[in-house]
């Protein structure tokens, strides 16, 4: 998909192309008729100098009675020649014609101007002529100078119109980059981007009133959620409390009892999916500070060490390659700790028994990258739309699962402006990258 630079430059460089094209397909044309139009006015222009040398100095030093009645003239490679004599005409002459001359036993085609004209009674015939060998070589030159001159035009328009284009387009570059550095609305840039183009200054106003839209709508919505996410632990934690008040009676019967344990399951999976609706709305609303200098490496070797029993009970093999080492400054480490837990987490729980999971952390065309990989059963293309939406994996009594993991992964990675990228096949297994920023 190209630029819209690049396609108003290569609209106008169709554009002239078929304009030169046509241009082509009538030039030798055209040019054989100015080059002939320019030869006549020379030959026309030469008849007037010759009869005003006449004029001056009279007819006797061309023709005089006693010598001859012709008189001839050529240049040395025959291109041109004059030609006076005396003739007998019932009517004058002034005409172009072509025709063939014969000087020094060669033929020569000419296009020749015939005028008479008559002085003291006597009729003379004036003949100037070109050879169509130097008019046609004259209509080459003229022919390759306008195509040259045609193509360079054409050049240097082009690459004008690419540099002028690209100007005029870089405000749509400015506000483009803006929404592409955005990861969410409260953090995107206001500012008013330079222009002098009415229609991208509009677009540019349009866009930042709907980010102030979209980012109120946003708050509203992070309000909503912790508003009700902290008047659900309260009755939760009274619940839990009055049923494990009730399960200390020594009198209860087994099967009530039962039913109660499953009923406290119930509220701790509800209090763990409300701290993580509560966690996530403050992440997003900026609320945890990143004052933390963390060095990666040992975080990474944290999590296995943490995770190692685990991977233990399910007979799954968690490895650490660390390759290279890395102090991130101004972050919160216990988020980016939990980041890369939840990641591991899932990986060896969706590893079968004898599977492998693999922690690679490398230094790579300029960014840090920690890798999870496992061969798991993967993950399929349906389900890597939505991974990192709330709610989109189906809640796994067994298991656990909220649902809500994945989206807290991507709220702490985005409050770092850490990229995550996600490769799986099904059957084959699923990596993780976790890609830092840049280092400048």
């Amino acid at each position: 998909m190209a630029r819209l630079g690049t396609k108003l430059a290569l609209f106008n460089l169709i554009s002239k192309l078929i304009v030169g094209v046509v241009f082509m397909a009538f030039l030798p044309r055209l040019v054989e008729r100015i080059n002939i139009i320019q030869t006549d006015d020379e030959l026309i222009d030469k008849r007037e100098r010759v009869i005003d040398l006449i004029s001056q100095i009279g007819i006797e030093p061309f023709i005089t009675g006693d010598t001859s009645t012709v008189f001839g003239s050529y240049n040395i490679l025959k291109e041109e020649f004059i030609s006076l004599e005396k003739t007998e005409l019932e009517e004058d002459w002034n005409f172009i014609e072509i025709t063939e001359r014969i000087i020094d036993n060669e033929t020569i085609k000419y296009r020749v101007l015939n005028y008479s004209f008559q002085i003291n009674g006597e009729t003379y015939l004036l003949e100037i002529g070109k050879s169509l060998e130097s008019i046609e070589y004259t209509q080459r030159n003229i022919s390759r100078i306008i195509l040259l001159f045609l193509i360079s035009i054409i050049l240097i328009t082009l690459i004008a119109e690419l540099v002028y284009s690209g100007r005029v387009v870089h405000p749509l570059k400015l506000i483009r980059n803006k929404l592409r550095m955005t990861s969410t609305p409260s953090l995107f840039d206001n500012t008013p981007v330079k222009t002098t183009t009415s229609d991208f200054s509009q677009l540019d106003q349009t866009i930042n009133e709907l980010m102030k839209k979209i980012n109120d709508l946003f708050k509203k919505e992070k309000e909503i959620t912790v508003n009700i996410s902290h008047e659900l632990l309260t009755p939760i934690s009274v619940l839990r409390s009055k049923l494990e008040n009730i399960l200390l009676q020594t009198d209860m019967d087994g099967e009530l009892a039962s039913k109660i344990e499953d009923s406290l399951k119930t509220l701790h999976r509800l209090k763990t999916l409300v701290n993580s609706l509560l966690l996530v709305a403050r992440i997003e609303s900026q609320q945890f500070v990143k004052e933390d200098s963390c060095e990666i490496r040992d975080l990474l070797s944290d999590i296995k060490e943490e995770l190692e029993p685990l991977a233990v009970d399910k007979g799954v093999s968690l490895l650490f390659q660390p390759e290279t080492s890395f102090l991130m400054k101004h972050c919160n480490r216990s988020l980016i700790f939990s980041m890369i837990y939840n990641v591991v987490n899932n990986a060896i729980k969706n590893t079968d028994k004898d599977g492998e999971v693999k922690i690679v952390f490398r230094f790579i065309d300029q960014v840090y990258d920690i890798a999870v990989n496992d061969n798991g059963p993967g993950i399929s293309r349906e389900q890597m739309e939505n991974l990192f939406e709330r709610f989109r994996k189906k809640l796994d009594p067994e298991k656990d699962n909220t649902g809500i993991g994945l989206a807290i992964t991507k709220s702490i990675a985005d409050f770092h402006n850490i990229k995550i990228n996600v490769v799986s096949e099904p059957g084959k297994g699923t990596q993780f990258s976790f890609i830092f920023p840049k280092i400048s």
